[in-house]
């Protein structure tokens, strides 16, 4: 069996996360941020951040936050997830995610995320349920 990763092994960023331009704003075990710019790339046809690119964001940082209070030999994976969106986001703009603990569990951890527009405004509430699984390479 692997090891599980790391804390910097953690923070790092993974290819999917670069492509969308996901930065590390601070992380710890009670508050993870990320920041992530609007380009054209991630815009819908409307020229607003595309809702997928949103939620890549938020399971980024859900489980960013989940990883950190993860037990050893173990990682995690998104099993459930719930979001309320209340405003949009234009190019240009640059939206941050912030993710919270609500329930640290021996096998589930359960986080809120709000995501806050360049202006201050929230854009979405996100709930997620992390499942904490025996790590496999």
């Amino acid at each position: 069996m692997k090891e599980s990763p790391s804390g910097e092994e953690v923070l790092r960023s993974s290819n999917f996360s670069d492509l969308l331009g996901v930065e590390d704003a601070g992380a710890g075990p009670e508050r993870v941020a990320n920041r992530m710019r609007v380009s054209e790339r991630l815009a819908n046809r409307n020229g607003v951040l595309h809702g997928g690119a949103l939620m890549s964001l938020v399971d980024h940082t859900a489980g960013t936050l989940a990883l950190l209070s993860c037990p050893a030999g173990r990682t995690t994976v998104t099993v459930e997830g719930k979001t309320n969106f209340f405003r949009s986001a234009r190019v240009g703009d640059t939206v941050t995610a912030v993710a919270t603990p609500l329930h640290v569990g021996r096998t589930t951890m359960v986080v809120l995320v709000t995501t806050i527009r360049g202006d201050g405004k929230e854009m979405s509430v996100s709930m997620q349920t992390q499942l904490f699984v025996e790590w496999t390479s």
